[in-house]
C-alpha cells in the first residue's frame, strides 16, 4: 500500500515513520526545501523518543521518502494525509490555508481514485471545505474523478508520540463511504490485530471528538490548578485531595496532577479554536473560557510567589530555572509556562539562568541573548537567589541537594510540578514552595 503525508511536523512524520514501520511505502512531502534536504539526510527537526531510530531504518529500507513535491508521488498513492499545521488566527479560530492548499494540489493533480484524509487539527465543517476546493479544482480541468475525504484525528502525546501511534488505544476515522471505510480498515489493521479499535463515525463527530477531548483533559488541568491554589488558602494538601477524588472510578486519576499551566501545540489552541467554533453558532462556551483563564493565570504563579518572597522587590536578582519546554520527553516551547515566567521575571529586572536538557536550542532561536544558557543543571544555579522547576525532566527528579545549595546565593525552590519532598528540602536548609501544599 502506497501513501502520501503532507506535513512533517510531529504529527506528519511521526505517521509516516510508523506507517513505513508496518510496510506501508509513505512518501512525505513538505514545501520547506530544507527541511526536506535535512530529512533525505536523516536530520530530524523535532525531539521525540525513537523517531530518529525509526525514520532511519524506513529510510534505509525503502519504504520512507521525502520530497518537496506532491505530484511526485500522487498518481501512485491510494490516499494523502494531510498533517499541515492549522495555527491560531488572532481571533483565536484555526486558519485553514494550508489545508485547503493541499485539497487544492489534490484537485488540480489528481488523475484516478484518491482519498483524502485530514490528519490535522480542524474544526468541524472542514471537511465540506476540502471537497468544495477539491471540486473546483476538478471543474476547471474539465474531468470527472471519483474521490472521498476522511477525517482521522491524532492523538498522540508529545514525548511518547511513537509509542501512541504504533499501540493506540483508540483510532478515531470519520467517512462517508464504505470504499473509504475500507481502505482505512486496510491501513489500521496492522496496528491493531489483536483488538481493532478503530470507530467509524460520521466527518462532523470524528472532527468534533479530537477538539472535545483535549477540551477536557484541559479542564481537569485547570480544574486541579484551582482546586490546588485554594488548598493553599484553607491549609489543604493538594495531593491528598488528588488522590481522593482519583479514585473515584467516575472521575479517575489521570490529568488530576497541578502544576504551573499546560502549554503545548494542542491544548491551547485546541480550547481557542472550540471556543471561536462556539462563538461563530452564537453559542458561549463559558466553562471554556474560564479553563483558558485559570491556564493563563497558573503560568504566574511560581512568578508571583517568587516576587512574594522577596517583598516585591526582584531587581537584581538571580534566577534559575530547571526546564524550557512545555513538557518532557520534548523540545516544544509552544505557549510553554517558562515563556511567561522568564518574560515577567527580566521585566522585574532579574538575570535568568536557564538549562533544558533538549529545548536550549529553541530557547535560543526564540530569546536570543536574553537569558544566560547553562553548560548543566548544577551550572544554571551557580549565585542564584532562587530556583524554579517549570519542567518534570527525570534528570532533576534527584539532585544533589548538597551541591545545589552551595552553588546558590539563597537556598530558595519554587516546585512548579511538585515532584519533591517538602519535609526534605526544609530540612536542609532550603526555603520551599510547591502548587497547592501548605
Amino acid at each position: 500500500m502506497k501513501i502520501a503525508i503532507v506535513g512533517t511536523g510531529y504529527v506528519g512524520l511521526v505517521s509516516g515513520a510508523c506507517f513505513a514501520e508496518m510496510g506501508v511505502e509513505v512518501t512525505c512531502v513538505d514545501i520547506d526545501e530544507k527541511k526536506i534536504e535535512n530529512l533525505q539526510q536523516g536530520i530530524i527537526p523535532i525531539y521525540e523518543p525513537g523517531l530518529d531510530e525509526m525514520v532511519a531504518r524506513n529510510r534505509r529500507e525503502g519504504r520512507l521518502r521525502f520530497t518537496t513535491r506532491l505530484t511526485d508521488c500522487l498518481d501512485d498513492v491510494e490516499a494523502v494525509f494531510c498533517a499541515v499545521g492549522t495555527p491560531p488566527d488572532e481571533d483565536g479560530s484555526a486558519d485553514l490555508t494550508y489545508v485547503l492548499n493541499v485539497a487544492h494540489e489534490v484537485g488540480a493533480n489528481m488523475k484516478k481514485y484518491t482519498l483524502v484524509v485530514t490528519k490535522s487539527t480542524v474544526p468541524v465543517g472542514t471537511a465540506e471545505k476540502v471537497k468544495a476546493a477539491i471540486r473546483e479544482e476538478l471543474q476547471r480541468r474539465g474531468v470527472d474523478i471519483d474521490f472521498d475525504v476522511a477525517s482521522n484525528p491524532e492523538f498522540l502525546k508529545e514525548g511518547a508520540a511513537v509509542k501512541d501511534f504504533m499501540s493506540p488505544d483508540r483510532v478515531v476515522v470519520g467517512v462517508e463511504s464504505e470504499r473509504a471505510k475500507e481502505l482505512m480498515t486496510r491501513l489500521y489493521s496492522p496496528f491493531m490485530l489483536n483488538n481493532f479499535r478503530v470507530l467509524f463515525t460520521d466527518i462532523p463527530s470524528a472532527e468534533m471528538i479530537k477538539y472535545a477531548a483535549n477540551s477536557m483533559l484541559a479542564t481537569r488541568i485547570s480544574f486541579m490548578n484551582d482546586i490546588a491554589n485554594l488548598c493553599e488558602l484553607v491549609g489543604a494538601d493538594v495531593n491528598m485531595v488528588r488522590k481522593g477524588i482519583g479514585t473515584d472510578t467516575r472521575i479517575g486519576s489521570k490529568f488530576l496532577y497541578p502544576g504551573c499551566g499546560y502549554g503545548g501545540s494542542c491544548f491551547p489552541k485546541d480550547v481557542k479554536a472550540l471556543i471561536r467554533t462556539a462563538e461563530q453558532q452564537g453559542y458561549d462556551m463559558r466553562v471554556l473560557k474560564a479553563v483558558e483563564a485559570v491556564n493563563e493565570r497558573q503560568k504566574s504563579v511560581l512568578f508571583e510567589k517568587l516576587s512574594r518572597f522577596y517583598g516585591g522587590d526582584l531587581r537584581g536578582r538571580t534566577v534559575a530555572l530547571w526546564g524550557l519546554a512545555f513538557k518532557a520527553e520534548t523540545d516544544d516551547m509552544r505557549e510553554a509556562t517558562s515563556l511567561v515566567t522568564i518574560a515577567r521575571l527580566l521585566d522585574a529586572g532579574c538575570t535568568v539562568r536557564v538549562f533544558d536538557p533538549v529545548a536550549m536550542p529553541e530557547c535560543q532561536r526564540r530569546l536570543g541573548d536574553a537569558v544566560v544558557y547553562a553548560r548543566d543543571m548544577y551550572d544554571a544555579v551557580l549565585g542564584a537567589d532562587a530556583l524554579l522547576l517549570l519542567t518534570e525532566w527525570k534528570q532533576f527528579r534527584l539532585p544533589s541537594w548538597e551541591v545545589v545549595r552551595r552553588s546558590m546565593n539563597s537556598p530558595v525552590v519554587f516546585d512548579g510540578r511538585n515532584i519533591y519532598d517538602p519535609a526534605e528540602l526544609r530540612r536542609m536548609g532550603f526555603s520551599y514552595a510547591s502548587i497547592g501544599r501548605p
